[in-house]
């Protein structure tokens, strides 16, 4: 433990390479020894299949009541097409533009802060997002039902936008958009889905292996965000075998919690997805097994 109460022992961040350094970062500056491990791949949605399917949902968005955006990467890769050229001249006149022609009834879903920032930046104006409270005990689907769940979803249309795994053994990482779309069909609404960009299992340099190896035993404390960044370190054929009983953990929801565990981590502990709460259980995680 460190003289400000922050974990002592090296955290490592496992989310998708440019979020990964982002929270690197912010631990780093609220005083906590992070590092970066990423341990999911996006890749743009690139096949002809997947184009004409975006493109098909950008003309048909009028007929729509809400769309949904389970990341931040979904905003981005929906935004990029059409955005492309106004964001390499820096034309905000030119984002303006499109996102006025977009419908002005639509509603734009976010599970958490972080999807909110994204469309912001896209341009979307704050009052027509609906997300889950700045202070909900998760940032997930089910939280943001609790906010939109109580409207009349009768007859009208939901888009989701999201990633695809690269084979199905991912798939798992869907269940809570699954679950939503489920909620909204069963309050009368049709659902339907694009996907704008590619989860991938990325292959780990010989460094990466050799720091993940240590991190089973050495007192560093693992991120996770997502049960298919821990699925990907666990289906890296040069870790077969690895005890993880001596490793430590801080996951960000129950479901996480539960994947981390079976997968024999020794300690596992669950925190809210926002920076003050990592924090917190990081401190508390070395106070109690340092």
């Amino acid at each position: 433990m460190t003289a400000s109460g922050v974990a002592a022992a090296s955290v490592i961040v496992t989310r998708p390479g440019p979020d990964a350094q982002h929270w690197v970062q912010q631990l780093q500056a609220s005083g906590v020894t992070a590092e970066a491990l990423p341990l999911i791949e996006i890749a743009a949605a690139s096949s002809a299949a997947q184009q004409q399917a975006l493109q098909q949902a950008w003309q048909s968005l009028s007929g729509y009541a809400a769309c949904m955006f389970v990341s931040g990467h979904a905003v981005t890769h929906f935004f990029k097409p059409n955005m492309a050229l106004a964001q390499v001249e820096r034309a905000q006149s030119a984002i303006e533009t499109i996102v006025r022609e977009l419908p002005a009834s639509l509603r734009y879903l976010a599970p958490g802060p972080g999807t909110v920032a994204a469309l912001v930046a896209a341009g979307i104006a704050p009052a027509q997002i609906d997300a889950p409270a700045v202070d909900a005990s998760q940032f997930d689907s089910e939280a943001l039902w609790q906010q939109i769940g109580q409207r009349d979803w009768q007859g009208l249309r939901v888009l989701i936008v999201r990633g695809q795994s690269e084979d199905a053994a991912g798939a798992a990482g869907s269940s809570g958009r699954d679950w939503l779309a489920r909620q909204w069909q069963a309050a009368g609404a049709q659902v339907d889905f694009v996907g704008v960009y590619q989860r991938c299992v990325p292959r780990l340099s010989a460094a990466q292996l050799q720091r993940a190896r240590a991190a089973s035993s050495d007192g560093s404390i693992w991120l996770f965000s997502s049960s298919e960044a821990l699925l990907n370190l666990l289906r890296q054929p040069e870790l077969a075998g690895v005890d993880w009983r001596l490793a430590r953990a801080v996951a960000t929801h129950p479901r996480i919690v539960d994947s981390v565990r079976a997968a024999g981590w020794g300690v596992v502990a669950a925190s809210r997805p926002a920076l003050k709460d990592i924090r917190q259980m990081l401190g508390s995680i070395e106070s109690l097994y340092s």
